[in-house]
């Protein structure tokens, strides 16, 4: 007779085993379509590529792929012409790349941050005069701010408080009120600036689900003590963001700030969620689609971008707002009712329904949740939510593309309790059955590896990370 703990190993087991004969199955039926790509490196599909490219470098959305990539896939698939869609716009690298290449832009993005920069940009694109650049000048020169006498307060969040050094917060403060005194063309760069300085000057890092605290910021979390290293004065970390801005700039003031042999294209953003703002849009309108959506991963955007938020002046509600507009990504999203959002979804759902693999996943997270073994027991409801909410964003992608034309998307597996989730092999079986043809599924040459307690739990197995290139039919 099994003991209890062997019962659970017997019933993990065999849902692993049922998950990896309906993975190999599925690799199977897209045998020649998983080709591995040596030109797509991590640089490439990643924000790293941006770093020394003049205007894409200044703010660092990590969470970017690179403006390369895009051209890279504009060159590759011949897309000259037209208007192409990026509904996960982020910092609108997809939308400036295509612009750059005289094509048409509509980006959808969610976040206010992302929203900033995109309108940033377009600003500094095509409003911006002599006069303003000159003004940008001085500060950069004289730093107008520090014998400034008047402060703004600086907005905060529960998570924010604390962020900076006192001096740092001060100089801010005075920043911000000295601001008010330009036009606003002027001071939006100037915003922009602060937002890309913000990380630097803070006692914070990014860290995918959270905001790390150094240790001097006096806040303890977790066992191990974090130092970030050098924490720059807002002095030198906003003269020398300004001077990037300008030196990036000078070449191009009197042309245009993504030079090209042609006339740019027009970027239009919409600001909100993709599953609301898709279904508003007129059929067949598009011509391609590259985006890369938020991955499976648990990252809480709203958590890492709360510094930029909390200056964006979003409140607590606003916050909890916007993490529940996400596409589902972190455990606390709450379960979506997509068929309120939009009737005409029942055959997204029903592909996801119909999907074997991920319901076998599905089934096997539920039971690790009934028997106490996850760390976290939001991982189903939002494993569920995110391949729910995606079979619908393919279904609006598949609605809006013209005949032949292409869905290019960059994406990640992941792994939870033992079980590798084959995102790539899903979504494409999916797209196959809401009006799309898996063209290919192009893998990095370098798998990526695991979470530090998956490994540690359940051993390291390699991650494909991937680019799919789906065709309307």
């Amino acid at each position: 007779m099994l003991t209890d703990e062997k019962l659970l190993v017997s019933n993990t087991n065999v849902g692993l085993i049922e998950i990896d004969q309906l993975d190999q199955s599925l690799e199977e039926h897209f045998k020649g379509k998983l080709v591995i790509q040596p030109a797509l490196t991590r640089s490439l599909v990643s924000f790293q590529a941006n770093k020394n490219r003049p205007v894409y470098r200044w703010y660092k959305y990590k969470e970017a792929f690179s403006a390369s990539l895009v051209e890279y896939f504009l060159e590759k698939y011949k897309i000259s012409a037209g208007t192409i869609l990026d509904p996960f716009a982020g910092s609108g690298t997809t939308l400036f790349a295509a612009s750059a290449m005289g094509i048409n832009a509509v980006g959808i993005e969610l976040l206010p941050i992302g929203q900033q920069i995109i309108a940033t940009k377009k600003i500094l694109e095509s409003e911006f005069t002599s006069s303003d650049f000159d003004a940008l000048q001085k500060w950069a020169k004289f730093h107008i701010w520090e014998n400034f006498d008047k402060k703004v307060e600086l907005p905060e969040l529960r998570i924010t408080k604390g962020a900076y050094p006192e001096v740092t917060k001060e100089a801010i403060e005075k920043y911000l009120a000295a601001c008010e005194q330009e036009n606003d063309r002027v001071k939006a760069v100037l915003h922009f600036a602060l937002f890309c300085v913000l990380e630097s000057i803070s006692f914070t890092r990014k860290d995918g689900q959270y905001l790390r605290w150094d240790y001097r910021s006096g806040r303890r979390q977790g066992k191990k003590i974090f130092d970030k290293g050098q924490i720059l004065s807002f002095e030198q970390a906003i003269s020398e963001k300004i001077q990037e801005i300008i030196t990036d700039l000078s070449p191009v003031q009197q042309s245009s700030l993504f030079p090209v042999n042609r006339k740019p294209g027009d970027i239009f953003l919409y600001s909100g969620s993709s599953l609301e703002i898709l279904p508003r849009m007129p059929k067949e309108s598009f011509d391609a689609i590259i985006t890369s959506p938020p991955y499976c991963n648990r990252y809480d955007y709203t958590r890492t971008y709360a510094l930029e938020l909390a200056l964006l002046n979003t409140d607590e509600k606003g916050l909890v707002k916007l993490r529940q507009e996400m596409l589902s990504c972190t455990v606390e999203n709450r379960a979506k009712d997509l068929l309120a959002i939009n009737p005409l979804w029942t055959s997204a759902m029903s592909a996801a329904d119909e999907q074997e693999l991920l319901q076998a996943v599905l089934k096997y997270l539920d039971e690790q949740k009934r028997q106490g073994l996850l760390n976290n027991n939001g991982i189903p409801r939002m494993v569920r939510g995110y391949f729910y909410e995606m079979a619908c964003i393919i279904a609006e992608g598949a609605r809006l593309l013209r005949s032949n034309a292409p869905l290019i998307m960059v994406n990640d597996n992941v792994r939870y309790a033992g079980a590798s989730i084959s995102v790539d092999l899903i979504l494409s079986n999916i797209a196959e059955k809401l009006g799309f043809f898996v063209e290919n599924i192009l893998v990095l040459p370098n798998d990526k590896g695991n979470s530090s307690q998956q490994m540690g739990e359940h051993g390291r197995e390699a991650l494909r990370k991937c680019v799919y290139v789906w065709r309307k039919l």
